[in-house]
């Protein structure tokens, strides 16, 4: 299977995108939602085998010392693949200027951050308006 990686979001089928995050149980992700958090994002990865989105990611950045990376989901039949290392790897390129580059890892997933160079921040802090997503990532 030949993964592809691109960048360009003006033609993506948010219908496919939408199946990414379903197959990950992220079930709330309407298309207007998907395709409004993504038009907010100053980059977008996207990678597809036969021309299908089978991984996405995303990031948001002041393009000198923050950024912060968002929504890297690999469809769950494409996963242990090397598709999420690729996305992470296509984004980090994008960002290696980027002084501070952050993300929340989903819980379990932080190893595979921690492979890419990514470490645990001392000081992050953050507010949930999810109940069930603050008790997971908050203490």
């Amino acid at each position: 299977m030949k993964v592809n990686i691109h960048n360009d979001k003006t033609n993506a089928n948010w219908e496919e995108v939408k199946e990414v995050y379903a197959s990950a149980g992220w079930n709330k992700h309407t298309i207007e939602i998907i395709q409004k958090v993504f038009e907010a994002s100053q980059l977008a990865v996207f990678a597809t085998i036969d021309n299908r989105i089978v991984g996405i990611g995303r990031a948001m950045t002041d393009g000198v010392f923050n950024a912060s990376i968002y929504d890297v989901v690999v469809h769950k039949d494409y996963q242990e693949l090397g598709i999420g290392k690729k996305i992470m790897e296509n984004l980090l390129g994008q960002l290696q200027e980027i002084s501070c580059v952050h993300i929340i890892a989903t819980t379990g997933n932080e190893g595979f951050y921690r492979k890419l160079g990514l470490k645990k921040a001392k000081t992050a802090m953050a507010r949930y308006l999810n109940p069930s997503l603050a008790k997971e990532y908050l203490e």
